[in-house]
């Protein structure tokens, strides 16, 4: 069973942006109530879309230097890379299908 990977400043340009393949990013924070009404929705992606997707969360609060990197000015925001490069941008919650109709296109 797939779980969303642990992104850090650190680790994020390794496992995102070098890697090959499409990798969904949930940019979030404990304190956002938003954040944890889309938590279930992502963890469930990452399950059912195992070998397709990679999913991994970004804590911003501690995590700066990448939320800064890709804009992240409000959360959650959840950017879709393929092969390293942003092809999606989603801000706010949003309901389990209205992510995946944005991701499928892209799972090839």
């Amino acid at each position: 069973m797939a779980k969303p990977v642990v992104l850090t400043d650190a680790t994020f340009e390794e496992m995102v942006e070098k890697s090959k393949g499409v990798t969904l990013v949930d940019f979030w924070a404990e304190w956002c109530g938003p954040c944890k009404m889309i938590a279930p929705i992502v963890e469930q992606i990452a399950e059912e879309n195992d070998g397709k997707l990679t999913v991994g969360k970004l804590d911003v609060d501690a995590n700066g230097e990448t939320a800064m990197k890709f804009g992240v000015m409000s959360i959650p925001t959840l950017i879709l890379f393929k092969d390293g490069e942003p092809v999606e941008r989603l801000v706010g919650y949003r309901p389990k299908e209205q992510l995946m109709a944005k991701i499928r296109p892209h799972l090839g």
